[in-house]
């Protein structure tokens, strides 16, 4: 009996997920690939990893113009780090044609002190290490069709997927576009890998690239 009647309630849950606009999983599961640049990861039940530190910086060991994040937020972190400029922002997002730290395409969606998506390019030719460019050379990026995203709150799944074709990027927050613009030049300037980000958050994900 426990098994028919549970049946009924998986089809509503996979029903209320794509009412949702949540997209079914696309591209092969990469997170095992990721290379952890700075802070860590470590390995939670079914394959998810888990973030528990102020920063997390990680990348894939390929190139790719897709990434996508499934994440799903579990409160602050231990031991919040301001950001370079001394803000403290709870954030996570993608990283593409990350030739280092700095120079990258950042996507990120913000969590606190405000929710919003914000696109933007570092740009140090010269350098390569933090202790060089810090949070020098950012353009943010004003998006030629921009939507709202959801707020983020404990323990629910989003989903935040990035393609960039050329100077080209779209960006889907839980399965509905919600950024769609064009890089600057600089953009091209650098080439490398896709990779994400997170700030004062803690977070349970799985990383997904083509």
């Amino acid at each position: 009996m426990a098994e028919r009647s549970a049946r009924p309630l998986a089809w509503l849950l996979l029903l209320s997920a794509a009412c949702a606009g949540l997209p079914a999983a696309r591209g092969p599961r990469a997170s095992a690939e990721l290379h952890v640049t700075s802070g860590a990861l470590e390995h939670g039940a079914d394959g998810a990893l888990l973030i528990r530190e102020g920063s997390v910086r990680a990348e894939l060991t390929r190139k790719t113009d897709a990434a996508e994040l499934q994440f799903v937020y579990r409160g602050p972190a231990r031991g919040a780090q301001p950001l370079a400029s001394g803000e403290l922002r709870r954030q996570i997002g993608l990283k593409l044609r990350a030739r280092d730290t700095c120079n990258v395409v950042y996507v990120m969606w913000h969590i606190e002190p405000r929710a919003q998506l914000e696109v933007s390019v570092k740009s140090n030719p010269a350098q390569r290490t933090h202790a060089e460019c810090r949070d020098h050379g950012y353009h943010f990026v004003r998006g030629r069709s921009v939507q709202g995203v959801p707020l983020i709150t404990p323990d629910v799944w989003h989903r935040l997927r990035a393609e960039l074709h050329g100077r080209e990027l779209r960006v889907w927050a839980d399965g509905r576009v919600a950024w769609e613009g064009t890089l600057p030049d600089t953009a091209l300037h650098f080439d490398g890998p896709v990779g994400l980000r997170s700030d004062n958050g803690r977070f349970e994900l799985h990383f997904e690239a083509p």
